[in-house]
């Protein structure tokens, strides 16, 4: 999980300063050797270095007067110049790495705090754009991956992220898998998304995980795997053109609708259990008193969905139930009976 200590932090513009006029003097005394002395090029350059490093070696030729002045004056410039910048080289690798230290161990201290999360698995294209509707709904995720490059990407938009294998169930436990509500392996490999499937499936059986599939033949073997639900892109990008070839304002309808928000109102579902007490009542019943909401469908406990169901349909515990409604409703309707 640890970066490397030069990428997480850039040298600072005193520091930059600073080897600069360090390289200046350098090249200065070593040009002014050959010129003053007559010395070689690989002579100079090492009469320079000996003279600012301190080492006492005697001269390479004895000088005159203009020779000893000069390599007074280098001595008075470049020593000073070369010790200010092993200064800030020292100061600023032991804050760079405290930093790095202390911003990995309150990320891991705010993953460990985390609760019905979600987990996102790779930051590639697709990754990112999960990453962004995640976070334009406020919901609290995690992004893994192991490259340095989408790491980085990563932690520009201040998401939280840990650089390590999806697969490897030790990194999962890093994300918080065993409290969290979702995964979604989003990685550009069909064979990662299904080990890392696998993987989380038995560390937690009971997280809900949603997987990309790149190529639809391989869309079986990631439900074999345990995904609960397979995304073909593919096979979605080509519903979507179709629907809004033949049907654009139906297509436009349902993007507005999955943006989640929609002024006072929120697209969302909650299941029926012994907490909420839904179980038994009909739709009717159930919306009845909400200042303003719409049920939308319901997914039965036997997996068949029921779009737009009539008031005297009966809901039964573990059904899910689909609402448009503001939220103090969305609220109401869910709440456990006391």
């Amino acid at each position: 999980m640890r970066r490397d200590l030069f990428d997480t932090v850039r040298p600072s513009a005193r520091l930059q300063v600073a080897l600069t006029l360090f390289v200046s003097v350098v090249v200065v005394g070593t040009a002014g050797y050959m010129v003053l002395a007559g010395m070689s090029l690989v002579d100079a350059l090492y009469q320079t270095v000996t003279t600012l490093s301190t080492v006492g070696f005697r001269e390479l030729k004895p000088f005159d007067t203009t020779e000893k002045l000069f390599t007074v004056l280098l001595i008075l410039t470049g020593v000073g110049s070369a010790l200010y910048t092993l200064t800030l080289i020292v100061q600023e690798t032991l804050e760079g790495d405290i930093r790095s230290r202390f911003y990995l161990r309150r990320m891991q201290m705010q993953i460990e705090e985390m609760k019905d999360h979600y987990i996102l698995c790779g930051f590639g294209r697709v990754g990112q754009e999960i990453a962004r509707e995640l976070c334009e709904r406020g919901v609290d995720f995690v992004v893994i991956d192991q490259t340095a490059e989408a790491v980085e990407r990563a932690r520009a938009f201040n998401y939280r992220v840990i650089e390590g294998d999806a697969s490897d169930d030790r990194t999962l436990n890093l994300a918080g898998l065993m409290r969290a509500r979702c995964l979604l392996a989003a990685s550009d490999s069909d064979a990662g998304n299904t080990y890392i499937t696998l993987t989380a499936k038995s560390v937690n059986p009971a997280c809900f995980i949603v997987a990309r599939a790149a190529l639809p033949h391989n869309e079986e073997k990631l439900r074999l795997a345990g995904a609960d639900r397979v995304i073909s892109l593919y096979s979605m990008g080509g519903r979507r053109m179709v629907l809004s070839a033949l049907q654009p304002l139906a297509a436009d309808f349902m993007d507005t609708l999955a943006a989640g928000r929609h002024g006072d109102l929120l697209l969302a579902e909650f299941e029926v259990n012994a907490q909420n007490g839904l179980a038994g009542k009909t739709c009717g019943a159930l919306i009845e008193g909400a200042t303003n909401a719409t049920l939308l469908g319901i997914r039965h406990r036997s997996g068949t969905l029921e779009v737009g169901p009539r008031n005297d349909t009966v809901l039964h515990e573990g059904d899910i139930v689909i609402v448009l409604a503001e939220e103090s409703d969305i609220a109401d309707l869910s709440a456990p009976v006391v």
